[in-house]
C-alpha cells in the first residue's frame, strides 16, 4: 500500500499535500521532490513534505517505486520523456492532472514496458497556490478518479487505488474519454465562466460587489498557467459545454424579453432544487454516518 520511495514531480499545493499526507500514514516512506525552483523545494523540505530535493527529474525518479506527476498537464509529455530512461523496472507512475486523454496517450507511448502507468485525478485542491498551503488532510474524504484503459494492468490499478485510499480518498473508475467529457462541464467550464464574470465587470461595479460575487468567482483566483493548459487540452469538450450553456442563456434571455415571470421562477427553482440534491448527496458521501 505504501511506497518505499515516492517521487513527487512538481511540489506545489497538491504535490506538497501528497507528501504530508503520506508522511502522516507512512513515516518510513522516503519522499523525493522535483521542482524548477530551489526556493520552493527548500520550503517543501522545511514543512516536511519531502525528504530530499532534486532539480533534475531523471535523478529524482531513480530508485523510486512510485512516481506522481504533479506539474501542469502541459509539460507532462516532456517530463515523461525525461524520466523514462531512469525509471526502475516495476515502478508505478501516476498523475494528478485534470485532463486524462492526453496524459494516457503520452504515458502509454513513452514509458517503457517495464513500468506501469495508471492515470489519476484527485478532486481536491484550492485556488491558493504554492507548497506553503499544503495540508496533510487535503485529500480526506475527497474523490479520486482513476481512468484505466485496456492496457492498464489490474494489479497496478489496484495498487494506485489503494494508495489514494490510504490518504483518505474515495475512488471511482471511469474511462479517460468520459472523464474529460464530464469534467469539462463540472470543473473546466465553471473556471472559464468565473474568469469571464470577472473580466466583464466595470471597475465601478467591482467596487460594489458583495460576498455572492466573490463566492461565485472564487475559482478564478487559480493559477493561470495551470488552467490554460487544462482548458486547451480539453478544448473540444469545453466548446461542446459552451454550446449547451449558450442554449440555457438563450432560454433565460427569451424569458427576460417576454417578462415570463412564472417560467423564470420555475427555471430558477429547478436549478436551486437540483443543486440542493447534489449538495445533500456530496454531504452524505463525505459524512456517511
Amino acid at each position: 500500500m505504501f511506497p518505499r520511495q515516492l517521487t513527487i514531480l512538481g511540489v506545489g499545493l497538491l504535490g506538497g499535500s501528497i507528501g504530508l499526507a503520506l508522511r502522516s500514514v507512512s513515516p518510513t516512506s522516503r519522499i523525493i521532490g522535483f521542482g524548477h525552483r530551489r526556493q520552493t523545494l527548500d520550503k517543501a523540505m522545511e514543512i516536511g513534505a519531502i525528504d530530499a530535493a532534486e532539480l533534475d527529474p531523471a535523478v529524482a525518479v531513480a530508485g523510486s517505486d512510485l512516481v506522481i506527476l504533479c506539474t501542469p498537464v502541459g509539460i507532462f509529455e516532456s517530463l515523461l520523456k525525461q524520466i523514462s530512461p531512469s525509471l526502475s523496472a516495476g515502478a508505478l507512475v501516476t498523475d494528478v492532472g485534470s485532463t486524462k486523454r492526453s496524459v494516457v496517450r503520452s504515458a502509454e507511448s513513452i514509458l517503457p514496458k517495464s513500468v506501469d502507468f495508471v492515470a489519476s485525478h484527485p478532486i481536491a485542491g484550492s485556488e491558493k497556490r504554492g507548497v506553503e498551503f499544503s495540508r496533510a488532510d487535503l485529500f480526506s474524504n475527497q474523490l479520486c478518479i482513476l481512468t484505466p484503459t485496456d492496457r492498464t494492468k489490474p494489479p497496478a490499478l489496484e495498487k494506485i487505488e489503494k494508495f489514494w485510499q490510504s490518504l483518505g480518498m474515495r475512488t471511482v473508475r471511469i474511462s479517460p474519454e468520459d472523464h474529460d467529457r464530464l469534467l469539462a462541464d463540472v470543473s473546466h467550464l465553471p473556471h472559464l465562466l468565473a474568469a469571464a464574470l470577472v473580466a466583464m465587470q466595470e471597475d465601478a461595479g467591482l467596487d460594489l460587489c458583495g460576498k455572492g460575487f466573490l463566492d461565485t468567482t472564487r475559482i478564478a483566483g487559480g493559477d493561470g498557467g495551470l488552467w490554460r493548459d487544462i482548458l486547451l487540452d480539453n478544448a473540444d469538450n469545453l466548446k461542446a459545454g459552451l454550446k449547451r450553456l449558450q442554449s440555457q442563456l438563450a432560454i433565460a434571455e427569451l424569458m427576460l424579453d417576454s417578462q415570463s415571470k412564472d417560467a423564470l421562477r420555475d427555471w430558477l427553482d429547478a436549478a436551486a432544487n437540483r443543486r440542493q440534491k447534489v449538495l445533500e448527496k456530496k454531504l452524505r458521501e463525505i459524512n456517511p454516518d
